[in-house]
């Protein structure tokens, strides 16, 4: 079992503060990885499948979710997820580079692919909208906007971020 760094929050208010509207079909029970943690893992340099993911318990996802995001926090994240992922059936999650200005840590400027990924939807966006949000946010609309993804969410985050027309 990992180490908690914070202490033990309700799922139901840890999933309202932490989980975007557009990702509560498959939030409520955390089946999928939300974007909260998606960050966390690309922060920590940690590939986890969703193989893993689906093989620990409720409470440790939970802790992953309410996991504090400070640069000393995902360091002792990426060592559990390391040590914790090699007992999995799944075997030992992947290490990744760690991400250095990637679109969504910039805020001045409007990423490309999702640029394209609104026009390729006919999606118009408020002006300046994009320096408006936080970092997770950006996260969450670059990685909805990648070349091969069904796009279905991106839409609904957009309109839930505030940044249609």
């Amino acid at each position: 079992m990992m180490v908690a760094v914070v202490t033990a929050v309700p799922l139901g208010s840890l999933l309202a503060s932490t989980c975007f509207g557009f990702e509560a079909d498959f939030s409520a029970d955390l089946r999928c990885i939300p974007m909260a943690v998606r960050r966390k893992l690309d922060l920590a340099g940690v590939k986890l499948k969703l193989q893993h993911w689906s093989e620990l318990g409720e409470a440790e996802r939970g802790e992953l979710l309410a996991w504090a995001d400070d640069a000393a926090a995902i360091e002792v994240l990426r060592e559990n997820l390391l040590a914790r992922s090699a007992a999995l059936s799944a075997g030992q999650a992947k290490e990744l580079p760690r991400p250095c200005g990637e679109p969504w840590q910039q805020a001045e400027q409007l990423p490309a692919v999702l640029a394209s990924s609104c026009a390729q939807l006919d999606l118009e966006l408020r002006s300046g909208g994009w320096a408006e949000l936080d970092e997770l946010q950006r996260f969450a609309l670059v990685k909805l906007s990648h070349p091969g993804h069904e796009h279905r969410n991106l839409p609904r985050a957009l309109a839930e971020f505030g940044l249609l027309v």
